[in-house]
C-alpha cells in the first residue's frame, strides 16, 4: 500500500503510468473499444468493473498532461448521422478542468477511424467496462 495513490489505479497501471515518457499516449477505452485487437503493439491493461470517468480522475492526479500540444486530451468523434448523445463528455471536461488550468481548452476531438490509428501507436490502452458509448478518451503526457 502507498499514501495518496488512488485506490482505483493498479500496480500494473502506475508502473505503465511512470514508464511512459514525454508526448506518449494512454487511451481510457469504454467496453465496447476493441482494445486487444488496436493495442496488439502496445500494452492492454484491463480495469473491467471500472468507469472512465472514475480512471480518468485518478490517472489526472499523478498524471501531467503535455503543455507542448495544443490539445492533449482528445474524445472520439461521433460518427455524422448517429444520433448518439456523450453526456459523458460533460463529466471529462469537469474533471479535465480540476487538473489542468487548460480546462476545456485541453480538449479536442478526432474523427472515428483517426482515433482506431492513432489508437494503435499508443503506449497503452485501458480497456475499461464503461457502458456510456463514444466514452473513449486519449491522452498525452506532459513533463513533471
Amino acid at each position: 500500500m502507498l499514501k495518496n495513490i488512488p485506490a482505483i489505479l493498479s500496480p500494473e497501471l502506475l508502473k505503465t503510468l511512470c514508464e511512459m515518457g514525454h508526448s506518449d499516449r494512454i487511451i481510457i477505452a469504454d467496453g465496447n473499444f476493441p482494445a486487444e485487437s488496436m493495442g496488439k503493439n502496445c500494452k492492454v491493461i484491463r480495469a473491467d468493473g471500472h468507469g472512465v470517468p472514475e480512471l480518468l480522475d485518478a490517472i489526472l492526479t499523478l498524471f501531467p498532461l503535455d503543455t507542448y500540444v495544443e490539445k492533449p486530451v482528445n474524445l472520439m468523434q461521433v460518427m455524422p448521422g448517429d444520433t448518439a448523445k456523450t453526456p459523458i463528455w460533460d463529466e471529462y471536461k469537469a474533471i479535465v478542468a480540476k487538473h489542468d488550468e487548460r480546462g476545456n481548452n485541453a480538449i479536442g476531438q478526432i474523427e472515428r477511424f483517426e482515433f482506431y490509428e492513432q489508437a494503435k501507436t499508443a503506449y497503452a490502452i485501458i480497456a475499461t467496462g464503461e457502458k456510456a458509448v463514444y466514452a473513449n478518451i486519449m491522452l498525452q503526457k506532459g513533463v513533471v
